[in-house]
């Protein structure tokens, strides 16, 4: 072979390695611009109940660090609230403590419940009244106005002030269907969140009223019931009366960026972590099962 021949090879050699390199990086190329696009995005608004807000916004917080472009808006407002706004169409999430079905204007036919933890609710009281339990008719008169000094439940010589949620709040709802039963509560002063009551029992004397558990402090004296002492372990066996599921309700088919929120909610890292974490309790570890009628049944 002379060295033309040789030279004209080598040319050829090269020519081919170099396309062969240039399908590689426009393979590449293209892989890369599809994984891009591919990329979670979109407009996501969870509204509604107070007592789920804490938990909505901290996995709304850890979902947006690994999703940077989805915007994640968690509000309170009450699961009335919610409840109406995923209706209207107004947000993505209505946040609820109460099934659908109790909600008068809801048709709950219209909507898709996902359960995304549970929350037990207690009595708190501030810490100078003296009572650490109550017994579940003593509760219902005081709620109803009927006992109005802590010393005839056995302690201080102090009034009872009350301090209510709001109409709409699916935390009173909770409360009331379980302690209450359809007598009606006596009319007293009314907070819009779980965060409100908080602070307002901690520094009011002879201040009543109820909170989830993951409101607790140790400003406060959370109020066994019957002997029974409100914790995880007797809501999961329903020993524990005062519960209710915390429901994430969406409209329609979600679109991508709120079902991947859905999906996480349920996701063992949530459920697992960061839901026991912040005082809920997992939908998982739960012995029982409650329907919108309030029938409990085991599991």
């Amino acid at each position: 072979m002379n060295k033309g021949s040789k030279l004209a090879m080598g040319i050829a050699a090269i020519s081919l390695l170099l396309v062969g390199c240039g399908k590689a990086t426009s393979s590449t190329s293209s892989k890369s611009s599809k994984s891009s696009s591919a990329a979670l995005s979109g407009k996501v608004t969870a509204v509604g109940s107070t007592a789920l807000q804490p938990l909505a916004a901290k996995a709304g917080s850890n979902f947006t660090t690994k999703n940077g472009k989805v915007n994640l808006t968690v509000q309170g407002g009450g699961s009335g609230t919610g409840l109406s706004q995923v209706q209207s169409g107004a947000v993505s999430i209505g946040n609820s403590d109460i099934f659908a079905e109790e909600k008068d204007g809801i048709k709950a036919d219209k909507l898709t419940d996902h359960k995304v933890a549970v929350v037990g609710m207690a009595p708190v009281v501030n810490k100078d009244t003296g009572v650490k339990n109550l017994k579940m008719a003593q509760l219902k008169q005081i709620f109803m106005g009927k006992i109005t000094n802590w010393k005839e439940v056995g302690g201080k010589n102090q009034k009872i002030v009350i301090i209510n949620r709001a109409q709409g709040s699916g935390t009173r709802a909770t409360f009331e269907n379980a302690v209450l039963k359809g007598a009606t509560a006596v009319k007293s002063q009314e907070q819009d969140s779980n965060g409100a009551v908080q602070k307002i029992v901690a520094t009011t004397p002879g201040a009543i009223s109820y909170l989830a558990f993951s409101y607790f402090t140790n400003k406060l004296q959370a109020v066994s019931i019957d002997n029974v002492t409100p914790t995880d372990n007797n809501v999961e066996t329903n020993k524990w009366k005062v519960w209710s599921y915390e429901h994430m309700y969406t409209k329609g088919t979600p679109d991508k960026a709120t079902a991947a929120f859905l999906s996480y909610m349920n996701s063992k890292t949530v459920q697992n972590g960061l839901v026991k974490d912040m005082g809920y309790i997992s939908i998982h570890d739960m012995k029982v099962t409650k329907n919108a009628k309030g029938v409990v049944t085991q599991n």
